[in-house]
């Protein structure tokens, strides 16, 4: 499945809490298409730091990317400061509208909350008018429409008729929405429609918008994910410590905790 994902490319990835496929992650970077542009929806954490740290990302844009609890992301960190990755800084209502915009079929999504902040200075792509059905001087920032060329995360299960349940997170409809293909790893594959009970149907994503499945048992991990497993928070401290280095990182990604899933490329 990752071989779906080419050089230049510009993927939407969720946030910690909301599916994240740290299974295709590991599976990317042996693929090792590089340049990538990461969308973040709306931030980043570990996902993201080793796809920088292997050196496959030529920018980020997100509102936010660390390891919670787990302090700072090290190698993104570094690769910020040295120049070597493009950032490109958001908020979370942002990032969302640009999804949305580009759901709905529009060039871009008016939003009011960051006029008269700093941020603006720094996003010239951002464009501040006049609300033009006001009277008077009424500053609106337009948020262009963002078209990820893959949105990619993990869910508990699929149909096998490419239905997949995602719940309440509505963040990765959004990105399927938006996206011009939709990669999925799952716990397992159902036999029953999920579409076909009113039980599950409003939390599953039609196979309408999902380009292809694979099944990764645990391919959140270290990530926990919903109604299946916790967060292990003891491998993102001891990923934290190891990626504080270059060499600390190599070695981290070449363990036995990172061969689970390789599969998938």
């Amino acid at each position: 499945m990752a071989s779906r994902v080419e050089a230049g490319m510009q993927l939407a990835l969720p946030v910690d809490y909301a599916g994240v496929s740290m299974a295709m992650t590991r599976a990317l970077i042996d693929h090792g298409a590089g340049d990538l542009d990461l969308f973040c929806v709306p931030t980043g954490g570990l996902q993201v730091d080793q796809l920088v740290g292997a050196g496959l990302v030529r920018s980020v844009e997100t509102s936010a990317v660390s390891l919670g609890e787990a302090g700072g992301a090290p190698r993104f960190n570094q690769a910020v400061g040295e120049g070597r990755i493009a950032l490109k800084d958001a908020t979370c209502p942002a990032i969302h509208a640009a999804l949305m915009a580009a759901q709905k079929g529009n060039p871009f999504q008016p939003l009011r909350g960051i006029v008269g902040s700093d941020i603006l200075r720094f996003r010239p792509d951002w464009r501040v008018i006049d609300n033009p059905f006001a009277g008077g001087e009424d500053p609106i920032v337009l948020i262009p429409a963002v078209r990820p060329d893959i949105a990619l995360f993990h869910a508990p299960m699929a149909d096998r008729h490419g239905n997949v349940w995602i719940g309440r997170r509505r963040e990765l409809a959004a990105m399927a929405y938006a996206a011009e293909q939709t990669l999925v790893t799952v716990e397992r594959i159902v036999d029953e429609n999920l579409l076909g009970s009113e039980m599950s149907a409003a939390g599953t994503l039609p196979a309408l918008y999902v380009t292809e499945i694979a099944v990764a048992p645990r391919g959140a991990w270290p990530y926990g994910l919903w109604g299946e497993y916790a967060t292990d928070t003891a491998e993102i401290l001891r990923y934290a410590k190891a990626a504080r280095t270059p060499e600390g990182f190599a070695e981290y990604m070449a363990g036995p905790a990172d061969r689970k899933h390789r599969e998938l490329a």
